[in-house]
């Protein structure tokens, strides 16, 4: 098979996956578990092969005219570079351990059938997005995509949290859509070409007209599906839905969608000064507030859910400084190491026995008991954190590399202060990133919390995926030098001042965050939880900010009760407080705009059912009290009838006459 033949089966068989996982789930359900692995195994096997054979070269491009429009074509496209088959075996690869590691998670889930046909659908979507070379086909990924993530998010619907959560991830990303739609149309009307070598070609020769709105448009978009400030709220509540949803959502797919439709249309935004400078803004306030949050969460989803937003920042501060090779090789990193951190994070939640006990404060013993997990999610924290030389310090590096080049002025498509703003933002939540990595391993794996039942040991095709996950998480990085011509060509080694810099305030970050856990730990055994309970003063109000961050009561069940060892709230201080509620977003959120759109549905309500029912029903009783008059009239008595014909001919003869006499006088 030729190279574009074997990567046109690459979305299409996890779509086929998907089909066949829904028509046999009820009447074939031992079909199922197969139906949800092979299909994506399949296509990742061959997502390799195909990048293999694009070898990091020249693109491959293959056309075909999908409809006749009258205007702009819409075509079936299909583009293969560097960046895209790449991107292609990372999800995957990602998608293949989701699957199999849900053959165990969910194993007594009675609607594992329709989760896993799901999850192919997401997979095959988001491959249609990174294979796809017209703007039109890239849309319907992009929007599968999005409905795929509200029904897995909402999968448990049972729960009002999940509910919420998947109303919420739809409502948020489609605030973002309407403009991301209204852009892509104006980028295709501007360029005459809505495939996406048409387009950049159109960008790097001048041939757009309006650059600055389109981008902006585009970054709307961007910015919901990618959890970006100020539409990243729905991301740390999507936690809801099950934890494997979760790892795909962000090492794979949707978040990473937006950030890889900017690399692939990176002329178009690189066209306007201002674009990048607002995508460099945007970027710098989601790292440090992520990084911030996250430090202040105790559920071990949330602190994961926000590091994936800080992490998003980083790539989309690459972006902004012009450098998409520094944005993917950064995606690719982060998307098995995320993934690692997440399925880790369901293996102790398994072993828990429950999502309410996700909580770090209570965590107690795990190390020992769940010891696969403990070495993989150490792994992966170390690669969160940017430690050499795990896969994370290879990546970040890279952005960092790159702001420093456009801060000092060597980058001929960003502004200076692109690079600026990218470069201390990017230090600083190096440091912070840090700190919750090594809060999360101390407070995950080193707590006294209350121990939790013991539910026996995971199935093994959880543990098993925990360490294919963990070699790229560790040895990816190593393959800078080898794998450069994926990249345009781009080289990924780091550069002496920031690795020295980054690694240096990383190390701060870990140290500073054990020496407070070390004096908090010690606080918490001279306090006896029962004492701080009672007198919650006594802990400067650790265990009461540790309730507000895990959303539980602050002192209802002292066995349950948060431990007050939680050095975050040292380190943040009054800051506390506000992170641990996202800095109050979803207040601000539903001031702005939830009341009163209620508000207005009210009083649209209340029109509708006192005044034009009113209304309404006035216009029917009208008609109604006439039909009642006459029916009293028909009383079926001819002679009544005649002689009321008689008395109205009488009456009109005396109107006639008397009508002729005025005429008369007059």
């Amino acid at each position: 098979m030729t190279t574009t033949t074997l990567a046109v089966l690459v979305p299409l068989l996890p779509f086929l996956g998907a089909a066949a996982g829904l028509l046999l789930g009820r009447t074939a359900p031992g079909y199922v578990r197969p139906l949800a692995v092979l299909p994506t195994l399949a296509a990742f096997v061959l997502a390799v092969v195909v990048a293999v054979d694009q070898g990091g070269g020249k693109s491959i491009d293959a056309s075909r005219r999908l409809t006749p429009t009258g205007s702009v074509p819409i075509d079936l496209d299909l583009h293969l570079d560097g960046f895209a088959v790449l991107v292609a075996v990372l999800v995957g690869l990602v998608a293949t351990c989701v699957q199999l590691y849900s053959t165990g998670y969910l194993r007594d889930d009675p609607r594992y059938p329709s989760y896993a046909a799901l999850v192919s659908l997401f997979t095959s979507a988001m491959l249609l997005v990174v294979y796809s070379g017209d703007l039109m086909v890239l849309l319907v990924g992009w929007e599968i995509m999005g409905i795929c993530s509200y029904f897995l998010v909402g999968h448990y619907w049972e729960t009002p949290e999940a509910r919420a959560a998947s109303l919420k991830a739809f409502l948020v990303t489609k605030l973002g859509d309407v403009p991301f739609l209204i852009g892509l149309f104006a980028l295709a009307t501007d360029a005459g070409t809505f495939r996406i070598t048409g387009v950049v070609q159109a960008a790097l020769t001048g041939g757009i007209d309006h650059p600055t709105l389109i981008a902006l448009l585009l970054l709307a978009g961007v910015a919901g599906k990618s959890a970006q400030f100020p539409l990243h709220t729905w991301l740390p509540d999507a936690m809801a839905g099950p934890t494997p949803v979760s790892a795909l959502i962000h090492a794979a797919t949707m978040v990473a969608a937006g950030i890889y439709f900017v690399a692939r249309l990176l002329p178009v935004f690189a066209a306007s000064a201002a674009a990048l400078t607002v995508l460099a803004v945007m970027a710098a306030v989601t790292m440090v507030g992520s990084a911030l949050a996250a430090l202040a969460q105790d559920d071990i989803k949330r602190v994961l859910a926000y590091s994936t937003i800080g992490q998003l920042g980083y790539m989309s501060g690459a972006l902004a400084v012009g450098d998409r090779g520094a944005a993917v090789f950064h995606l690719l990193s982060h998307g098995a190491f995320k993934a690692l951190l997440f399925l880790a994070a369901g293996v102790i939640i398994h072993a828990a026995g429950t999502n309410s006990l996700a909580a770090m404060s209570r965590m107690d013993g795990l190390a020992k008991r769940i010891p696969d997990a403990y070495w993989t999610m150490t792994v992966a924290l170390l690669a969160l954190a940017a430690i050499p030389p795990f896969a994370g310090f290879f990546s970040k590096e890279a952005v960092l590399s790159a702001a420093e080049h456009t801060a000092l002025g060597d980058s001929t498509v960003a502004p200076e202060a692109t690079g600026w703003i990218v470069l201390l933002a990017g230090l600083l939540t190096a440091l912070l990133t840090a700190a919750y990595a090594t809060r999360l391993w101390l407070m995950a794996f080193r707590g006294k919390g209350s121990p939790a039942p013991d539910h026996g040991r995971q199935p093994l095709a959880m543990n098993a995926v925990l360490w294919v996950l963990a070699i790229p998480s560790l040895a990816f990085g190593l393959t800078t030098g080898y794998i450069d011509d994926w990249f345009d060509g781009h080289a990924l080694t780091p550069a002496l001042t920031t690795s020295v810099l980054s690694t240096g305030v990383a190390l701060v970050g870990g140290l500073v965050t054990y020496a407070t856990w070390r004096h908090t730990s010690t606080l918490a055994a001279r306090t006896p939880l029962g004492a701080v309970a009672a007198h919650p003063e006594a802990d400067g109000g650790l265990v009461e900010e540790a309730a507000i961050a895990s959303h539980t009561p602050a002192y209802g069940d002292i066995a349950s009760a948060p431990d007050p060892a939680d050095p975050g709230r040292l380190l943040l201080g009054p800051l506390h407080r506000h992170a641990a509620t996202g800095f109050h977003l979803d207040a601000v959120y539903r001031t702005l705009f939830v009341r009163p759109v209620l508000a207005a549905a009210a009083l649209v309500r209340f029109l509708d059912r006192e005044v034009v029912d009113t209304y309404v029903q006035g216009a029917g009783a009208l008609p109604r009290w006439l039909g009642a008059a006459v029916r009293k009239a028909q009383t079926g008595n001819v002679q009544t009838y005649l002689s009321a014909l008689l008395a109205g001919s009488a009456v009109l003869a005396l109107v006639a006459v008397v009508l002729a006499n005025v005429n008369a006088g007059s």
